[in-house]
């Protein structure tokens, strides 16, 4: 089944409106010229909100720029990208990990050091996919090499070298991104079999097997965490699995009905009021009613592609109203911003829009734009 043609209108729109609305303006307003890198958030009237530098937003903006050329950006997509790439690489470390500063103590809650390892990485196989850059694969590899410390005994990274625990899945759900964008970059067997590690791992060790979806914080042995307060699930990062599983070049029936079911959990329990909520409790009853834009780039991005594969009619519903939610999230007076949160009465949070965000809406548009042309 094609996509409809109001999904069809849709991702022409919102392509529009990245091409020649976002891409200028983060690139215009939010790159930093004296400094380097990438500012934080924009207020939304376009104007610099002053926050420190977060390493993610270097590596994600420098992978952002690296899919704009691709993606029909007329702008300077290398330079761009490149402006993100070498801030983030002024902060490695003498141990080959890249840290906001040498003595920084990354919090241990699943978006710390090895998260933005992971991101680190993404940037480098972006940078070598679209630009040709050959040394990239020996900086990826020296990075793979010095988090080796990090590996769990079965299976997945930890937090840090020799912690038990906590341990979350986040960090290792970009990792299995990253594998996978540096196996297409180079068609190295490093990576393809750390991906399919990854994805091992995962359908093994973080599904729940009484109600096959994926929480986010564990103990040291990879089963639920002991507090039931910690047994949390954001449905947001459902659908970002589902896709991460479906997009795997090695996906084979297994894998592709796990996906399929994490994407109908976050249906039936993660979606109210047309928007992905926040979080579930362990029961996969509602717990945080708040939505965040990243969400519902998700849903858009994992829906889109299960549609096409499938087509399930069900499915181009599910992506069409993911792309309604996303439309209310961009409605801002300035074009090319967003808003980050709606709180659980339905308002939207008024604050600067993240640069972070960037990330997760290039990839729904560009999957939007790949399942409605049928190029899977």
């Amino acid at each position: 089944m094609t996509a409809p043609v109001r999904v069809r209108d849709a991702a022409a729109r919102l392509k529009r409106w990245l091409l020649e609305a976002a891409l200028p303006i983060w690139w215009a307003r939010a790159a930093d010229r004296e400094g380097g890198g990438y500012f934080d958030r924009l207020n939304l009237d376009g104007t610099v909100a002053p926050m420190p530098k977060r390493l993610r937003v270097q590596a994600r903006q420098a992978h952002v720029y690296a899919l704009a050329q691709g993606l029909g950006w007329e702008g300077p997509a290398k330079q761009a990208s490149r402006h993100g790439l070498a801030h983030l690489m002024t902060h490695k470390c003498d141990d080959g990990l890249f840290r906001p500063s040498p003595d920084a103590a990354p919090p241990l809650n699943g978006e710390g050091l090895l998260y933005d390892q992971a991101f680190v990485l993404l940037a480098l196989a972006s940078d070598a996919a679209a630009f040709g850059q050959p040394d990239r694969a020996r900086d990826a590899e020296a990075l793979a090499d010095s988090f080796a410390a990090f590996g769990h005994a079965l299976g997945g990274y930890g937090e840090a070298p020799g912690l038990a625990e906590p341990l979350f899945a986040n960090a290792n759900m970009h990792l299995f991104e990253s594998f996978q964008a540096w196996w297409r970059a180079s068609g190295d067997a490093r990576w393809r079999e750390l991906a399919s590690g990854q994805a091992a791992f995962a359908l093994a060790r973080l599904v729940n097997p009484a109600t096959g979806a994926i929480g986010e914080r564990f103990a040291a042995d990879w089963r639920p965490a002991a507090a039931a307060a910690e047994r949390f699930v954001w449905p947001g990062h459902l659908y970002e699995w589902a896709f991460l599983l479906l997009d795997w070049p090695d996906a084979d029936a297994t894998s592709r009905a796990a996906a399929v079911r994490l994407i109908e959990i976050a249906e039936a329990r993660g979606v109210e009021r047309g928007v992905v909520i926040f979080a579930l409790d362990e029961t996969l009853a509602p717990l945080d009613r708040a939505a965040r834009l990243w969400g519902q780039t998700e849903r858009l991005r994992a829906c889109a592609r299960a549609a096409a594969l499938t087509g399930d009619g069900a499915l181009w519903e599910a992506a069409s109203e993911a792309i309604g939610a996303l439309d209310a999230f961009l409605d801002v007076p300035t074009p090319g911003l967003w808003r980050d949160w709606i709180a659980a009465d339905g308002a939207f949070v008024d604050e600067p829009a993240p640069a972070s965000s960037l990330y997760h809406i290039v990839g729904a548009i560009a999957e939007l734009d790949r399942a409605s042309a049928g190029a899977m």
